[in-house]
């Protein structure tokens, strides 16, 4: 079938990239992987920029590497929202008690993003078949636009451990992420693209 692949950045980094040695990730590889019998056309990754940390300074290097890597990827988009850092109070766990400031970090706009190309593909005809990387139940309400209003079936390859029951119920198939996967998809450790040569980060 004609597939579009949606993934949202974050959700696959953190449902089962971050804690890896997997982080030099061939998505479009990771997804011929789990769906071989499909043509995948378009691959559209929803992301943000990410700011230094004090105890990660480098971080914004290694994702302006990483993206630097998807772009080799000739089907493949980036479409960037945005990454905020506040500070907010928070609960201690159980065994403490009050509240301690942290900075909370959280992608802006990637899901909103995701949700519209999803529709707008699936309105403009553009796939067959929709396939979301993601497990954020947020993205029941598009998926459901699309399967019942456009009549056109929604796959599910899920980064986290158990899929999302509220999506579950409304797409073709589930397929988990799993860490073999991963390991079978990684890009070479170096590449050359129009502005030379360049390495997978030496921490990863």
């Amino acid at each position: 079938m004609k597939t579009n692949i949606y993934i949202d950045g974050f959700n696959l980094y953190f449902g089962c990239v971050k804690d890896t040695p997997y982080k030099w990730l061939d998505v479009a590889k990771m997804c011929r992987l789990l769906l071989p019998k499909d043509h995948i056309q378009r691959i559209k990754y929803f992301t943000a920029k990410v700011k230094p940390r004090p105890n990660d300074p480098s971080q914004p290097i290694r994702q302006a590497t990483f993206w630097r890597v998807l772009r080799t990827v000739p089907n493949l988009e980036i479409i960037e929202g945005s990454f905020l850092s506040h500070e907010v109070m928070m609960p201690h766990s159980p065994l403490g008690s009050g509240y301690v400031k942290v900075v909370k970090t959280e992608g802006k706009g990637s899901d909103v993003n995701l949700a519209t190309h999803l529709l707008l593909d699936g309105f403009r005809n553009d796939y067959e078949l929709a396939v979301v990387v993601s497990n954020d139940s947020d993205l029941l309400l598009p998926i459901r636009v699309v399967t019942e209003q456009f009549g056109k079936p929604v796959g599910l390859l899920n980064p986290q451990k158990d899929a999302s029951v509220k999506l579950v119920p409304h797409v073709m198939f589930v397929k988990n992420i799993r860490p073999n996967v991963l390991k079978n998809s990684q890009f070479p450790p170096i590449l050359t693209d129009g502005n030379g040569k360049f390495t997978k980060p030496a921490d990863w």
